[in-house]
């Protein structure tokens, strides 16, 4: 790949297809809020088994996304893209005729969740390949489809609801989720994938033994005018069959010495994979020393736990204190995705300020966003539900810099696997956080309590954050950080 391939011509064209693809596979489970009163209604389950559905959906793609990554790495965006397609329409559409809140989980949760973890995975992967310093520009236009898809869903499935249904409006936003087809068509790879390069080795390997085949046993007969004498056509067939058992013998040689070589070749695979799984859980043990590390970890967890339900949850809110008619017009989760949206930014400029730590500025956010949830249950009116979602919403978009801290804490050289460990921690978390706010609701009658809980477990978090990484309680010598830290802004953007 030349440099002429990064940073510009195509390149832009990926980014356009991966806003969009993103945009067209989070914009319903993002807006997962306007459907969960309706399914309330409909199947008259518990708020926390409801809870569920939404929570596995925002979840399951984050705690698979090795398995996401690792699917990219071997059949490229392209394929992924075109599979996760039919994943998200078919999961939207099989919802649709759900009987259950069972079914949903299955269909609505794991289906479009999965789905929704591969678009994520390819999306960000073929924009790291086509930019190089523009890197963080491009994921930063890419990763905004989210939001804005957000915004946009919650009102149309609002609007479908109203006009179609609950099971025409997932009919219809299925079918417009299979528009990831066409956003896959733009993803042209610049490297070929794992699974291509298999392929071409095997075809090598079937090519090399053609060249030791036996020859046709019509090669072998004689033609019927043929001139030659009987005692010549003895002879000739005679030179054959030692021909033949010559080839018999080296082809047996052949066979046997690709057979070890194959066993030797499988003995080698299976102790470098040792080798790597080994490495790598070293590797993990080691990030996990880290005392700033595991206090990240636990803050993202709590963080997740706590903020992630409103999202779900805020309509249903709004709706029990008979707001119904307002949130109609209007729905909670648009504002909360335009403030992420705009969060998002203004926190991705804050902490490229020197002055700045980033650590702090996420507990900040934290310590906010828990004051906010605190505030929830004692706000009567839907301007003040509108203003305490837009504020959350803001702070929420705190998640764009998660990898950057990491970054900042364990280095570049390990980032993919501390990465990892904090979005297992996250995606945890949100799967958590609904059903517990609902099986609150179901054992109290009223939200109150669970906002309570939430709020508690965002400011636990803060507080856990900010103590832990105090450079007099923190057992890391602050010397070291600075020295891994310092380098290359440039990558360190590329990654968040």
């Amino acid at each position: 790949m030349t440099s002429k391939a990064l940073d510009g011509g195509w390149g832009w064209a990926i980014v356009v297809a991966s806003f969009l693809a993103q945009l067209l596979a989070y914009g319903s489970p993002q807006s997962v809020g306007v459907l969960y009163p309706e399914w309330l209604h409909t199947f008259q389950e518990g708020k926390g088994m409801t809870a569920w559905v939404g929570s596995l959906v925002a979840g399951v793609g984050l705690i698979a996304s090795p398995v996401c990554s690792a699917c990219v790495d071997n059949f490229g965006a392209r394929p992924v893209t075109i599979f996760s397609g039919v994943m998200v329409a078919g999961g939207l559409m099989l919802s649709a005729f759900a009987p259950n809140v069972q079914f949903l989980i299955f269909s609505y949760g794991i289906v479009v969740g999965l789905g929704c973890g591969l678009v994520y995975a390819a999306t960000l992967t073929i924009t790291c390949q086509y930019f190089d310093k523009r890197r963080g520009l491009a994921l930063g236009i890419v990763t905004t489809g989210t939001s804005v898809g957000t915004f946009i869903f919650a009102t149309a499935q609002n609007e479908l609801i109203m006009l179609y249904g609950l099971d025409g409006c997932l009919l219809i936003i299925g079918a417009l989720a299979l528009n990831l087809m066409a956003c896959a068509g733009f993803m042209r790879p610049l490297y070929m994938p794992g699974y291509y390069l298999k392929q071409k080795a095997a075809l090598e390997r079937n090519t090399d033994q053609q060249l030791f085949e036996k020859p046709q046993l019509d090669n072998l007969k004689m033609a019927s005018g043929s001139a030659a004498s009987a005692q010549e056509k003895t002879l000739m067939v005679k030179e054959l069959l030692i021909t033949i058992d010559g080839m018999d013998a080296s082809i047996q040689v052949e066979k046997k010495r690709r057979s070890f070589l194959a066993r030797l070749g499988i003995m080698k695979v299976i102790k470098k994979k040792k080798q790597a799984y080994s490495k790598y859980m070293t590797s993990i043990h080691e990030i996990l020393q880290d005392q700033a590390m595991v206090a990240f970890c636990i803050g993202v967890f709590l963080f997740s736990l706590g903020a992630f339900p409103p999202v779900l949850l805020i309509e249903d809110v709004a709706q029990s204190q008979g707001l119904i008619e307002e949130v109609s017009v209007i729905p909670l989760v648009s504002i909360g995705a335009i403030a992420a949206c705009v969060g998002k930014l203004v926190l991705g400029i804050l902490v490229d300020i020197r002055w700045i730590k980033s650590i702090y500025l996420y507990a900040f956010t934290m310590f906010a966003g828990g004051v906010v949830l605190l505030l929830i249950p004692v706000t009567k009116s839907y301007v003040g539900l509108q203003i305490l979602s837009a504020i959350l919403g803001f702070f929420s978009g705190n998640w764009s810099i998660t990898s950057y801290i990491t970054t900042k804490i364990v280095g570049l050289d390990r980032l993919t696997q501390a990465h990892g460990i904090v979005m297992f921690f996250g995606g945890f978390g949100i799967m958590l956080g609904p059903p517990v706010v609902g099986w609150f609701f179901d054992w109290t009658q009223s939200y109150d309590l669970a906002f309570y809980f939430s709020g508690s477990c965002v400011l636990l978090g803060a507080l856990v954050l900010s103590l832990l990484t105090l450079p007099c309680c923190n057992r890391k010598p602050a010397s070291e950080n600075d020295k891994q830290y310092t380098s290359n802004c440039d990558k360190v953007a590329s990654v968040a």
